[in-house]
């Protein structure tokens, strides 16, 4: 028998030996269990963990998931992930066994999600109930793919909600010019968004930036970090994708107004974030800019749709846009495209002038 009876505390443990990952005969101890099935269960899925046997819970399997992928994903990327799988997975599927849930078991809770309201009457989006329903996938795909589980019940069942449909915001130069004159009473906030708009960084980049970031003499800024305040806590990580990681030259006078900017910073070391402030911040400072001047409302990370469609307004390609902003141009073309000059009456007219 693995599991005894602490006489001190009247409650249940389970001493056993299991091999490790690399062969390795190890000892197990789990005290506090209220009875002798509780402890003798927990026994059970702690083996079947490391048999990798599925036949154990959705929730057992998730803590393995995590185990693989957790140290995989940037850190903002992770908490997100965890948040859905705790708050909509674990409820729905915890305590079935991963080789025992069928796609009708997918469906029902499609089903629930679907019909959710809040108190306010309102649904979840399509695109979070995509994204919720993705996560699900992604961790019976992981089953599949390395524990052998036979099939993908999410797969199965298809998907629910859609990919974000909404069409792109954004303020035309004359709109952010405008709401810039309002953002002049306060420095940072002027040359916080001065660097939004002229260069498209992402929100996340601008909060990063420090002095050592520009080069003056060459008119350029570099891009090589992301700022997140994560578990009240600030946290410097990697941009989002490699191609983030790019050179972006301004505008001549944007470069005179950083100069300004910086000398403005008093005892700012070359390591020093410039602009010390959180989203929420940037948020309500855009808020109060759009009200002041009469500005249509669009949200703080259109400030990057603005940069790009208007440097689309001015000719350039999706694949010159896309090194700018650090992008995949195929991304460009494919969530711009209505913002293209369209060529297909042009291509028409050159194929009647050949073919006279």
């Amino acid at each position: 028998m693995s599991a005894y009876k602490d006489k001190k505390t009247g409650k249940w443990f389970v001493f056993f030996y299991y091999r490790d990952w690399q062969g390795k005969n190890k000892g197990k101890t789990k005290r506090g269990f209220q009875t002798k099935r509780e402890a003798l269960e927990w026994e059970r899925e702690f083996k079947q963990k490391q048999e990798t046997n599925l036949d154990m819970s959705f929730e057992s399997f998730v803590e393995i998931y995590s185990k693989d992928m957790k140290a995989r994903l940037k850190l903002n990327t992770w908490l997100t992930k965890e948040n859905i799988i705790q708050t909509k997975l674990v409820p729905a599927f915890g305590n079935k066994k991963m080789n025992e849930i069928r796609p009708a078991d997918v469906i029902a809770w499609q089903n629930k999600m679907l019909a959710y309201k809040d108190e306010k009457g309102n649904a979840y989006s399509e695109t979070y109930l995509k994204t919720v329903h993705n996560q699900l996938s992604a961790i019976f795909n992981h089953a599949v793919r390395y524990y052998e589980l036979k099939s993908n019940p999410a797969s199965k069942a298809g998907n629910m909600g859609k990919a974000q449909t909404k069409e792109i915001e954004f303020w035309t130069k004359e709109e952010y010019l405008k709401f810039s004159e309002a953002m002049m009473d306060k420095p940072l906030s002027f040359y916080a968004f001065e660097m939004l708009y002229w260069c498209g960084i992402r929100l996340g980049e601008l909060l990063a930036l420090t002095p050592a970031d520009f080069d003056f003499e060459k008119g350029v800024v570099t891009i090589n970090k992301s700022y997140q305040r994560l578990q009240c806590e600030d946290v410097i990580t990697e941009p989002k994708t490699a191609k983030s990681n790019r050179i972006i030259q301004m505008p001549d006078f944007l470069v005179e107004e950083m100069q300004d900017y910086l000398k403005l910073l008093y005892g700012c070391k070359s390591t020093d974030r410039i602009f010390p402030v959180t989203k929420s911040y940037l948020h309500h400072e855009m808020d109060r800019g759009a009200k002041t001047e009469g500005v249509k409302h669009i949200k703080l990370h259109s400030l990057r749709h603005s940069h790009i469609s208007h440097l689309i307004d001015l000719g350039f390609s999706a694949v010159a846009i896309a090194d700018r902003v650090g992008h995949e141009s195929i991304d460009i073309t494919y969530q711009y495209a209505h913002l293209f000059p369209t060529k297909q009456i042009e291509m028409a007219q050159k194929l009647n002038a050949e073919r006279g």
